[in-house]
C-alpha cells in the first residue's frame, strides 16, 4: 500500500501532454498555450491620442485662440500634418498628426469648434501613446505553457491570431462494473442498485472541458469484460468503476493484465479509495476506480483530474492547490490512512473556514454529494476541535 504522495509520482512519467493540435481561437478558452506566440503588429499601430482634445503643432500661449482646422476620430488613417499656429481636435484613439509637439485635454480648453483656447492649461505632458510603446511586432507575446483565459484570448485576437496551438484534449471512457448495477432509468431489483459512478464522471468531465464517453455497465464475465475493456484502451484515458477489490469476481486486474497493461499501483493508503489500481498501456492510461460511490469521487479528485490536467499541459498534481482554512465544526482523526472528508467552505470576516460532513461510510453517497471541497486528515491524526487548521481542496 503506497503513500499517496509515492502513488502520485508513480503517474508522472506518464503524464507528457498529448501531441498538439490547432484550435480556433474562440473555442480555446481553458486550454494552455503549447508553443510561444510572437506580436504580430505594432501596440498601438501608431501614434494615437490618450485623450478627447487638441493636436497642435507649436507651443501654446495659455490664452492664446488657435483656429479648428480639423477633426481627427478614431479609425482615420494616420499621416496627417498641421500648419503652425493651428490645432485639430482629435478623440481618444485618433492617429496624432505627425509634427504635432503635444494634445491638451478638451478639459484645459474652452471647447471651442472653430477656434479654440486653452485658459486651464497647467504643466505639459504627455498625453499621446506612442507607436509599439506596449509591444512591437517580433516581441514575444504568450510564452507556451500560458493559460489561454479571456484576457489572454483578447490579447490573441488584438494580433489576429486565429489558430492557437494547444494540446490535445484527452479522449476518456467510462465503464461501470457489476452484476448488480443497473441503469439510473431502471428499478433495481433486490440486491441491486442504480449506477451512479457514470452521472457523476460525465458531469465531473464537462466541468474541465472534456466529453467523456460511457460504455455502459459490465457484468462479472471476463469475456464481456474484455471486449468492452478493449473499447476503453482506444481511448487516452480510460476509467473503470468497480472490480478492483479482492473478491472472487474483481476481475478487472486480471482483465487489464491479459490486455497488456502494465500495473503501477493497485493500493492506496487513503480513505475511501484504497483499491485504488492505476496501469498503463501503449495508448494511455487506466484507472480502475473502487466500487464505492464516495471512493468514486475521492479517486477522481485526488489523482485522475490532475492527471487529465497534466495531459493538457496543465499544473496538476496530487493534492496541489490545496489550502489551509479554519474549521468551523470539529473533525474527527485518522488512523493508518490519510482521510479525504466532504467539506463546505466559505470566507468569514476574511478567513476560509471549512465545516466536514463526516460520512458513515465509503458508501455514503449522500454526504460527499453536499460537499464543495475535500478536507485531509492525515493518517494518526487525532481529532481538531472547531477552530483549529486544517487543509481543503476545493472540487466545485
Amino acid at each position: 500500500m503506497l503513500p499517496p504522495e509515492k502513488a502520485w509520482a508513480r503517474l508522472e512519467p506518464y503524464l507528457n501532454p498529448l501531441p498538439v493540435e490547432l484550435a480556433p481561437r474562440r473555442e480555446a478558452a481553458g486550454r494552455v498555450l503549447a508553443s510561444a506566440l510572437a506580436a504580430t503588429v505594432d501596440v498601438p499601430g501608431c501614434d494615437v491620442s490618450a485623450v478627447d482634445g487638441y493636436a497642435v503643432a507649436g507651443e501654446v500661449v495659455a490664452r492664446e485662440s488657435l483656429p479648428v482646422v480639423a477633426v481627427i476620430a478614431a479609425g482615420d488613417p494616420p499621416g496627417r500634418l498641421l500648419e503652425p499656429g493651428t490645432a485639430v481636435k482629435i478623440m481618444t484613439g485618433a492617429p496624432v498628426p505627425a509634427n504635432a509637439i503635444e494634445v491638451l485635454p478638451v478639459e484645459v480648453s474652452d471647447g471651442g469648434r472653430e477656434r479654440v483656447s486653452f485658459p486651464g492649461r497647467g504643466e505639459a505632458a504627455d498625453h499621446v501613446r506612442r507607436q509599439g510603446e506596449i509591444l512591437r511586432a517580433g516581441d514575444p507575446l504568450l510564452a507556451a505553457g500560458s493559460p489561454l483565459t479571456p484576457g489572454a484570448l483578447a490579447l490573441l485576437a488584438t494580433h489576429g491570431i486565429a489558430q492557437v496551438p494547444v494540446p490535445r484534449r484527452p479522449r476518456v471512457a467510462v465503464l461501470a462494473t457489476g452484476d448488480e448495477v443497473v441503469p439510473p432509468e431502471n428499478v433495481p431489483a433486490p440486491g441491486q442498485l442504480r449506477d451512479s459512478h457514470t452521472d457523476f464522471l460525465l458531469a465531473a468531465g464537462a466541468g474541465l472541458g472534456l466529453e467523456f464517453h460511457p460504455l455502459g455497465i459490465a457484468p462479472d464475465r471476463r469475456e464481456v469484460l474484455l471486449a468492452l475493456a478493449r473499447r476503453g484502451l482506444e481511448h487516452d484515458v480510460f476509467l473503470l468503476c468497480g472490480g478492483v477489490s479482492m473478491g472472487e469476481f474483481d476481475l478487472v486486474e486480471g482483465v487489464l493484465a491479459e490486455l497488456g497493461c502494465e500495473l503501477l499501483f493497485d493500493s492506496v493508503a487513503i480513505q475511501p479509495g484504497k483499491p485504488l489500481v492505476a496501469a498503463v498501456h501503449s495508448g494511455g492510461l487506466v484507472f480502475g476506480l473502487p466500487g464505492n460511490p464516495a471512493s468514486v469521487m475521492v479517486s477522481f479528485w485526488l489523482f485522475v483530474r490532475p492527471a487529465l490536467e497534466r495531459l493538457q499541459g496543465m499544473p496538476g498534481g496530487f493534492w496541489q492547490g490545496a489550502r489551509r482554512a479554519e474549521l468551523a465544526a470539529p473533525l474527527p482523526g485518522a488512523g493508518p490512512r490519510d482521510r479525504f472528508l466532504p467539506a463546505v467552505v466559505e470566507v468569514r470576516e476574511g478567513q476560509l473556514r471549512a465545516t466536514p460532513f463526516p460520512p458513515r461510510g465509503s458508501h455514503d453517497l449522500a454526504a460527499y454529494a453536499h460537499g464543495s471541497a475535500l478536507l485531509r486528515v492525515p493518517a494518526s491524526t487525532p481529532p481538531k476541535a472547531a477552530g483549529e487548521a486544517c487543509e481543503v481542496l476545493e472540487i466545485g
